[in-house]
This record gives C-alpha cells, structure tokens and sequence, in this order.
C-alpha cells in the first residue's frame, strides 16, 4: 500500500500538540489543586478546524477541574490506551504526586483560558482553549483496535451519568450491560479489570438487579 493511501484523514495536529485530533478525542487531564497535589480527572478533547485553530474541552458543573483551571490557569492533559487509567480518572477522585501519569504515551502542558460558559438545567458548561506550552511523546505504539477498550470508555460516560437529573437511569443501565458483555467477550485482562473498577465504583449491577425485581 503506497504512502498516499495511508494519509487520507480528518484528523488535525494542532502545533505544539503531540498528537493528532479528531472529533472529540478522550484524555485524561492533571490540575493542581490547593493541596499541591494532582488531581486527575477525564476530559473530551474537541479537535480544532485547523492547525492554528485552538483545542477546547468543555467541563461541567463545579468540578475539580473547573476549579483548578480557574485558579491555576491550566494543567497537563495526556493520552493513554491503559483502560484502567480512564476509569478511574472518570469516575474516581484520583490525586497524584506528579503531573505525568506513568501509563502516559504523550502529554502536553496546557494554559486552559475560559471563552464560553451556558447553562444546561441546572448545570453551568464552560468552554475553555488550551494552548501548549509544553510537550512530549514518552511511547509511540502501532495502533490496534479493540472493541473491549472502547466498550471501557463508553461505559465510564454512562456510569458517570447514573442518577444525575436528565439522564434516564434504566437507559443508562441497559448500556452498562451491553458495554459489560462486550468487554467479558472482546476485552484483554486489563480491559476486565477497568470494569470491574467501573463495577466498584458505581454499583450499577445492585442497581439494575433491584430495578428487575421491582418489574
């Protein structure tokens, strides 16, 4: 297969980024809180138009994040494929010593400046544009797909949502089960281990075993 057919893609480096974007691409972001530690949270990345265009990430409601990018102006968002590292920066209140992650593939420094906030129910989203400051790739790995790593990460989404007024419970539920049978068939050990986290986390199964014996 000859190189022209291989660079055909929507994605987009933006510079000083350390990789490509495309859609919303899932990280896992660091801010410094007022403890001097590292909070470590989940945080979707919306691809700018174009390379000189800024990367923004949305945060909602009162979050550690929000608060730490307010107060400190940025923090420092990084890419991994360890399953486990998503699930607990989605649904975990995780702290860490160091900035950098030991399962991060590459990170990038970034000062995160508010430029839109709106209002959904009860909830404030603000918008924010992240720009480099710093960054680097620590392993570069061939690309594989899995269908149990991606079944992970859209099961921290629907876990997140569990109970949170708007979102349907039962819907939310019937998600964790599919996501959960694709990972018992598809998933690697680690991605197994990321749900059975996901499990602890939430006790989503007590919930839709009791929401079965109410039917």
């Amino acid at each position: 297969m000859s190189g022209s057919d291989t660079d055909h893609t929507d994605a987009v480096t933006p510079h000083g980024w350390p990789v490509a974007l495309r859609g919303v691409t899932e990280s896992v972001v660091t801010t410094l809180g007022p403890n001097d530690r590292w909070n470590v949270a989940a945080l979707g990345l919306h691809a700018p138009d174009g390379p000189d265009d800024p990367v923004t990430a949305r945060t909602y409601g009162r979050t550690r994040t929000w608060r730490n990018f307010a107060e400190r102006g940025g923090g420092v968002v990084q890419f991994t494929a360890d399953p486990r590292t998503f699930v607990d920066a989605a649904l975990t209140v995780r702290e860490a010593d160091d900035p950098v992650l030991p399962t991060a593939d590459a990170w990038v420094e970034v000062t995160a400046e508010e430029v839109g906030s709106e209002v959904e129910g009860d909830t404030a989203i603000r918008t924010w544009a992240l720009d480099p400051v710093e960054s680097a790739v620590v392993s570069e790995r061939v690309p594989t797909v899995n269908r149990g790593f991606g079944a992970v990460v859209d099961a921290t989404v629907a876990a997140s949502r569990l109970d949170v007024p708007g979102f349907d419970t039962a819907e939310l539920l019937d998600r964790l089960r599919y996501f959960a049978d694709v990972v018992e068939r598809c998933g690697g050990p680690a991605e197994r281990e990321a749900f059975a986290r996901i499990d602890e986390a939430t006790g989503w199964r007590e919930q839709a075993e009791a929401r079965a014996g109410e039917e």
